[in-house]
């Protein structure tokens, strides 16, 4: 007896599904789907939150020199004339940022090589810029793993709602608590 469901897929099928409902399930908070498929999800997406969950608070911030390019009032780079040709102007900028300690890089390269990339879309935005990518790792453990950092499991919520038209499957609602 095999430790998973093989939702009736090749091997390379499921793993393709399953990351995407998982990828789904935390961009969204909560999706439809058959209770065998959420049944895996749900075991798949509280791993990946408990991972969140531990390392959430795993980084120190470092104070770092950084050079950025000069900007006037429209947004432009400021570029001046040396030598004969135009060299963009820096600023020497001091910035903290978060450095990620061995185990919560870890985490975060484990949760990027699992979740497909997301991309947002906003609507009040015309264009090409409507649609930008979504940083879903940054939102486990910004907004997700502070949200259950005192729950011991149980992140996710699996309910019935009723039998699929056409092939009478059971379909649930998967969300997170």
């Amino acid at each position: 007896m095999a430790g998973y469901r093989k939702l009736g897929r090749t091997s390379s099928q499921r793993k393709a599904l399953l990351r995407n409902q998982v990828t789904n399930l935390l961009f969204n908070g909560k999706m439809v789907t058959t209770e065998q498929k959420a049944k895996e999800v749900r075991s798949i997406a509280e791993k990946f939150i408990t991972l969140a969950v531990k390392e959430k608070d795993n980084y120190e911030t470092v104070t770092v020199k950084a050079k950025v390019a000069r900007k006037d009032k429209d947004g432009k780079r400021v570029k001046e004339v040396v030598d004969g040709k135009k060299v963009t102007v820096f600023d020497e900028v001091e910035k903290t940022i978060k450095k990620d300690k061995a185990s919560r890089l870890h985490a975060r390269r484990e949760m990027m090589a699992f979740f497909y990339p997301v991309k947002k879309y906003d609507p009040s935005v015309k264009g090409r810029k409507a649609v930008k990518d979504f940083d879903l790792v940054a939102k486990m453990f910004d907004e997700i793993a502070p949200k259950y950092e005192k729950r011991k499991g149980g992140y996710t919520r699996i309910v019935k709602i009723g039998q699929r038209k056409g092939d009478a499957a059971m379909e649930v609602l998967i969300e997170l608590v």
